[in-house]
């Protein structure tokens, strides 16, 4: 897979770092001088450019990339960067960070933006899945479809615990995507049990997530 990352700052260099060592081909772009810092990231391409400009882009090769991520410290580049993908090279996947929360409403879309990360809202989700047991837990959101990933670890006296995933009545437009036990990921099937203290990661819509915490709930019945 080819990505390209527009930002070259802290953010930007750790998650190419990432990629590249799961694989990808990686290409940071960043028109600062100061952030073209090559030694971090030896195994990248890099351009010194605008991400902003079409021009810029069309150098950075987006008509055969596979993912955008707007990783820069400025919502606007971001929002800019992540629209220009879209509409112009049609790049079939846009990550766009989101720097200030307060902004996170415009990150959808219509800006041609895949799939938002706030910082913040990430934090604050770990924070919560740490400490949390039986709250669900919104980790992000994926703008075209409005659905959320959702994490649950399951109390030890919910109804549903010792159950079959096949045998569970799950709310519409609920998926559940994997299971987290003993710090290891479960890809679940009709067969698998769910056991007290998983940690249940699902995609559901907005308007299922009340109907997934109870069923989930000790008070369920």
């Amino acid at each position: 897979m080819r990505v390209v990352i527009a930002g070259a700052g802290s953010v930007g260099r750790s998650i190419a770092r990432e990629l590249l060592g799961n694989g990808h081909q990686v290409l940071l772009v960043d028109k600062d001088p100061a952030a073209i810092r090559v030694a971090g990231v030896p195994d990248a391409q890099w351009l010194l450019a605008d991400a902003c400009e079409i021009a810029s882009l069309a150098e950075a090769g987006l008509a055969d990339c596979d993912v955008v991520v707007a990783a820069s410290g400025d919502d606007k580049v971001n929002l800019v960067v992540s629209l220009l993908a879209k509409t112009e090279y049609g790049v079939p996947r846009t990550v766009a960070r989101v720097n200030n929360p307060k902004n996170e409403w415009m990150f959808d879309e219509a800006w041609g933006v895949d799939v938002a990360v706030s910082t913040p809202r990430l934090m604050t989700a770990l924070v919560e899945e740490a400490v949390s047991v039986g709250d669900l837990v919104r980790i992000f959101t994926f703008q075209q479809s409005q659905a959320n990933m959702v994490e649950l670890t399951l109390p030890a006296d919910a109804p549903i615990a010792g159950t079959r995933v096949g045998d569970i009545e799950w709310p519409a437009d609920t998926v559940l995507v994997c299971i987290i036990r003993a710090e290891r990921p479960i890809a679940p099937s009709r067969d698998d049990t769910l056991e007290a203290h998983d940690e249940l990661m699902f995609v559901a819509t907005p308007e299922s997530e009340d109907a997934l915490q109870k069923l989930l709930s000790p008070t369920h019945v």
